[in-house]
């Protein structure tokens, strides 16, 4: 084949891949624009039907992964590669990133999990995987809780699906627990109806449940107090923190002696 030959060749190859690659770089960009635009309508329609925010975010990341996979394969078959052999391919990935990736797989199954079952959703207060904090986000593979110390943790769904899952926002309210130590000698009985007549004027705290004050236990520097106001969900802390303040200004009033451990030294008989 003579110089001229080659070079024809040449230049209707690179004009056939260069033709190609135009082309899927205008399919990429419009694609991407159509998969947006198609995530973004299928958010709009699930709120106004009013579907829960944690499964509408999760739908719309499961469709603009599949449309993105559709996309990948559309561009592929522009330089002639075979959507059989592709999907092939991408079969036996698969196997090879189940076997490699069996732990992410199994958070994406936990996700499913927790999307279908929903043990708690998008605002909870939840206690799950170790971590305390508010849900910001069930994602696919991982769920981003907000701490109550303001640090965003994301937390495998496996984890969270294997462990156990406390979810503070599920009832309409909680109990605050918390104690209150006496010194011997305090009369118990005007203790307790003293604070019982302060908690009930506490800002937040529930009138039904009524407040429980009762003798918890003993130890050595005297009777100790179990303390347990009601109150709604938000206002946990501040009805927390005003109990323990509560407590503190009534024994103040009534002038209680500090609590002291009392031990007896006995010298043994001659």
């Amino acid at each position: 084949m003579e110089l001229k030959d080659m070079l024809q060749v040449a230049i209707d190859v690179g004009v056939r891949f260069g033709v190609r690659i135009i082309g899927a770089i205008a399919l990429w960009i419009v694609g991407r624009a159509f998969i947006g635009f198609c995530v973004r309508f299928i958010g709009r329609w699930l709120t106004s039907r009013h579907v829960d925010a944690t499964l509408g975010r999760y739908i719309a990341s499961a469709v603009s992964i599949g449309l993105n996979v559709v996309l990948v394969i559309a561009i592929l078959s522009l330089f002639g590669v075979e959507t059989t052999t592709f999907a092939a391919f991408i079969a036996a990935a698969g196997v090879a990133i189940g076997i490699a990736w069996g732990g992410l797989l199994g958070n994406f199954a936990a996700g499913v999990f927790l999307v279908i079952f929903r043990p708690f959703k998008s605002g909870d207060f939840i206690g799950a995987g170790g971590v305390t904090g508010t849900v910001q986000e069930i994602g696919m593979f991982a769920t981003t809780i907000n701490s109550p110390d303001n640090v965003r943790t994301i937390v495998g769904n496996n984890k969270i699906v294997s462990d156990t899952i406390q979810n503070y926002s599920a009832n309409p309210y909680r109990r605050v627990d918390l104690t209150a130590q006496l010194a011997h000698g305090v009369d118990v009985n005007e203790a307790v109806g003293m604070l019982r007549a302060r908690l009930v004027r506490i800002q937040n705290v529930l009138a039904q449940p009524a407040p429980d004050v009762e003798i918890l236990q003993f130890n050595l520097a005297g009777p100790v107090l179990a303390v347990r106001p009601y109150c709604d969900n938000a206002h946990y802390w501040q009805v927390y923190f005003d109990t323990n303040r509560i407590i503190r200004e009534a024994f103040s009033t009534a002038r209680y002696p500090v609590p002291e451990q009392h031990f007896r030294v006995q010298s043994p008989s001659a």
